[in-house]
């Protein structure tokens, strides 16, 4: 049975925003809900700078003189010396991180620090915080990405040459080069950088000046705030500015799919570094032992980079579901927002650290990766071979699978099947077939862009290593 909660008198502590038609203290239950310092506290900056642009354009409006504004922004900026160093206290009252910032300026400053709040709602002023936020958490998550492609391309460049088996449904398929693996990777991470630069541009739009929900009536400039803030624009509808939490589900949604494919990149090296194909070697800094199996060494930095995509796409699911059930313009389950958000950057943040530290300190196997090709994998170059001697390419792949039949028949690959027996299964054979054996030879076929081929490498590397210098100048 649940117990009935009794609402006692809770006597006045600390510094409320709100409160004058009240009778009674929120109940403590409440309060504890309600706080949302434990992930909002880390917004203080961006609250601060806010609210200076806002003082100023308060003084532009007419309702701060020059001294006051002057007075307001100065004290606000000692506000982050305090944060910076640890030393704001929190109080029972405060509720989140504009409370504190509020209190604490009323502190300094008496009846001025209460007027910054004029026409403001914390309502417009949350969903600033959130974006100068996000500004600076894209261009760290560029930063990072950049590092994690130029590591790939750095080991692409260097082991160019190197042969391995290509797989499709997890089956040898065709021989590639390992350099043409790895960057498969890179550009989905070049995509996911592509995401979040579109993102940045298109959130950045100003809802402070939105008020509650109605806008604001006391003659604030907000084009001059924008550009003040750095922002590129206003949003045209404060209510939808205030309710408007779509960056937010954009922003999980790109750091899901970088994390969704680092995951299916650390699938790979999981399967590479396991002893049946030690294509790969991880380093002693990024793997682990066994409580009780000495011999063991396990790649748990690459399956705490593929568990974790569940984590950060849990948020995603969660933020959207949040949003799903609330009516228009702002309420308090959007408080929540912050929470999903921040987990999804610290935790991708974690993950792109350590694959770029893995993929830094790995060694690739060239002879173990050589040793796997098999010559079932040339069967589609025997049959562009047949194709080249003028016959249809549908009529070629079911000869080249008579011939894999054949081989399989007898145990051998279908290099051995003699020429006489390839002629009997198709006339076109010829002793040249034996030029199609070799590995080497034909990934360099495969010259179109985007392919196997040296000369494809060659240019994907080049586009990679300048998308990786262009993020970094945005980071």
């Amino acid at each position: 049975m649940s117990q009935h909660l009794q609402q006692p008198t809770i006597p006045k502590s600390g510094y409320q925003m709100w409160g004058g038609r009240f009778s009674q203290q929120s109940h403590e239950a409440l309060r504890t809900l309600n706080n949302s310092l434990p992930y909002d506290s880390r917004l203080y900056a961006d609250d601060l700078d806010a609210s200076k642009a806002y003082a100023e354009a308060l003084q532009r409006a007419g309702h701060l003189d020059e001294a006051e504004a002057d007075k307001l922004v100065k004290n606000l900026e000692l506000l982050r010396f305090d944060w910076v160093e640890g030393g704001v206290k929190f109080l029972p009252g405060d509720e989140d991180v504009h409370t504190v910032n509020e209190r604490l300026l009323v502190g300094l400053t008496g009846e001025l620090g209460q007027r910054l709040h004029t026409g403001r709602s914390r309502n417009d002023q949350v969903v600033t915080d959130l974006k100068l936020w996000l500004r600076k958490a894209i261009r760290e998550t560029l930063g990072r990405l950049s590092r994690v492609i130029d590591t790939a391309t750095k080991q692409a460049e260097q082991h160019l040459g190197v042969l391995m088996p290509g797989y499709t449904h997890l089956q040898r398929a065709q021989a590639v080069q390992f350099s043409h693996w790895l960057l498969s990777h890179a550009f989905a991470l070049r995509e996911d950088g592509q995401r979040l630069v579109e993102l940045r541009d298109r959130a950045n739009v100003l809802p402070l000046g939105s008020g509650a929900l109605a806008g604001n009536p006391l003659g604030i400039d907000r084009v001059w705030l924008a550009e003040r803030l750095g922002f590129s624009g206003v949003t045209p509808n404060s209510m939808h500015a205030v309710g408007d939490r779509d960056f937010v589900v954009d922003f999980i949604y790109c750091c899901s799919m970088v994390s969704l494919h680092l995951s299916r990149l650390a699938e790979d090296l999981i399967i590479y570094s396991t002893k049946e194909f030690d294509f790969i070697r991880l380093s002693d800094g990024f793997s682990s032992g066994s409580s009780l199996m000495p011999q063991k060494r396990n790649p748990d930095s690459l399956e705490l980079i593929r568990g974790m995509s569940g984590v950060i796409t849990s948020n995603l699911t969660g933020i959207m579901m949040t949003i799903k059930g609330t009516p228009s313009t702002y309420n308090k389950d959007l408080q929540f927002d912050k929470l999903y958000c921040f987990q999804s950057f610290d935790k991708l943040s974690q993950v792109l650290d350590v694959t770029d530290g893995v993929l830094q300190t790995m060694q690739v196997q060239r002879d173990a990766m050589e040793a796997a090709l098999s010559t079932d994998m040339l069967a589609t170059d025997w049959a562009y071979y047949l194709v080249k001697k003028g016959i249809p390419f549908r009529q070629a792949h079911h000869l080249i699978g008579k011939v894999v039949t054949l081989a399989e028949q007898r145990g051998v690959g279908i290099t051995e099947v003699p020429l006489g027996e390839l002629q009997a299964i198709c006339p076109a054979f010829g002793s040249d077939i034996a030029s199609v054996a070799d590995y080497a030879h034909n990934v360099q076929q495969y010259n179109v862009i985007g392919g196997t081929a040296s000369v494809s490498i060659k240019e994907q590397l080049r586009l990679l290593k300048k998308y990786a210098e262009d993020l970094r100048k945005q980071s």
